[in-house]
């Protein structure tokens, strides 16, 4: 059998023998790696742990712990109290302000990733606090931050732009963000019809001391004790100065996130062991796991010459529609920004030629490439299911590896017959 066939009967393995016994999967991948990197392909371990997604593991730990920290003192639920009485009370439309705050977030220049960071923790928690479907406030963050994840000005388009232009191929930016913007407002409205949340149609009491009937939509005054006090003042500073420090300085959302944590922990110390114990530590050997095995089969060039095979094939419109499904496979397990790096350039002869829409095959691949963002093993959807409450973890899991995956066929395919059948038709 070839590298290539070895490689993915493994991670099958892997998948089932996480689902046949309570095993984590990370831990599953972990040895995958180690067995097959050693055995097969002749790695060293250091050439192995290389693969370990060390950058996003210190994401998901300094914003765990800053917001455990927040947590614990009450910050985060009188900012909840906050947000549902910025609604109005609605809950129906708690959903959509999230996805509109990523989308304009992430349109003004923002990495997906700090997005992601920045708003997921507290649309987790006002979920978990008023029985909104966490997975669905979680799912609304992100494609709304794929939907701003396409403008001119972002992270995402530079980079395939860059690509094209090293091809000697342009496109007008402004028809793929609105092409990438309207497909991911449509994901956004299926998702809440699908997780049902149209069914929060009830506006929320907002005034003191009304609705406390315990129906788990009421809006009750946050306990006494949970006041704006020097802590939740400080606190709250602590986030405006992270956010400031990712968005306007570049820094690094895990290690600014982490820093802000341990001086309010330093500040304010009865806290910090509680905010210690919400880092998920299962979900983070769970994502670092797979994404190890997925860089191993990256770096022993297995991806590569999956794409290279199908890059060569003569009819155009099948390598685009491959190039596409393997764009949403690989980006559910690995960096996007990486998936556009390999794909880009391998459309490139096709679309200099003219055997394929231009435009259409770059709004598709935008699509194909980061709608599987949803999936459990990127940071998006890594830091939905760390921010869950314990008890709730493994069925958000489960709910996003049901989105996710069916992201890697659904996108691909609806923006292959959209953008790239219909008009070479």
């Amino acid at each position: 059998m070839t590298a290539e066939v070895i490689s993915v009967l493994v991670l099958l393995a892997v998948f089932g023998l996480a689902l046949w016994r309570p095993v984590n999967m990370g831990a599953l991948a972990l040895v995958a790696a180690f067995v097959l990197g050693t055995v097969y392909f002749g790695s060293s371990v250091p050439e192995i742990a290389a693969g370990f997604p060390a950058s996003l593991m210190i994401t998901l730990i300094g914003v765990t712990f800053l917001f455990g920290l927040a947590k614990a003192n009450g910050t985060v639920d009188l900012v909840v109290h906050g947000a549902v009485r910025a609604v109005g009370g609605r809950l129906v439309l708690v959903p959509w302000v999230f996805f509109v705050l990523a989308a304009l977030i992430t349109a003004a220049g923002a990495v997906t990733a700090a997005t992601n960071a920045i708003l997921v923790p507290i649309g987790i928690a006002l979920a978990a606090r008023h029985r909104i479907n966490p997975l669905l406030v979680g799912l609304s963050i992100i494609n709304g931050t794929n939907a701003g994840g396409f403008s001119p000005i972002s992270v995402y388009y530079t980079i395939v732009a860059g690509g094209l232009d090293q091809a000697g191929v342009q496109v007008s930016p402004l028809p793929v963000f609105a092409a990438t913007f309207l497909f991911n407002l449509a994901l956004n409205a299926a998702a809440v019809t699908v997780l049902g949340g149209w069914r929060h149609k009830v506006q929320v009491p907002v005034a003191a001391g009304v609705g406390s009937g315990g129906t788990g939509s009421e809006l009750p005054e946050p306990e006494e004790e949970r006041h704006w006090g020097m802590e939740q003042q400080v606190t709250v500073l602590a986030f405006v100065l992270v956010i400031a420090g990712v968005l306007g300085l570049g820094l690094d959302i895990g290690f600014t996130a982490l820093t802000a944590g341990v001086v309010l922990a330093l500040l304010f110390p009865h806290g910090s062991a509680a905010a210690a114990g919400s880092i998920a530590w299962p979900v983070v050997l769970l994502i670092g796991g797979i994404i190890t095995y997925i860089s191993l089969l990256q770096a022993q060039g297995v991806v590569a010459t999956l794409a290279g095979a199908v890059g060569g094939i003569g009819q155009p419109l099948l390598a685009a529609f491959l190039l596409l499904l393997i764009a949403g496979l690989v980006s559910a397990f690995a960096s996007t920004n990486a998936m556009f790096g390999v794909v880009v350039p391998l459309a490139a002869p096709f679309l200099a030629t003219g055997s394929l829409p231009l435009l259409g095959f770059v709004i598709a691949l935008c699509i194909a490439a980061s709608a599987v963002d949803s999936s459990p093993f990127s940071t998006g959807g890594a830091l939905i299911v760390a921010s869950s409450e314990e008890e709730h973890r493994t069925k958000v899991f489960r709910g996003l590896m049901a989105w996710g995956m069916s992201m890697i066929a659904v996108a691909p395919v609806a923006a292959w017959v959209v953008f790239v059948l219909v008009p070479s038709l």
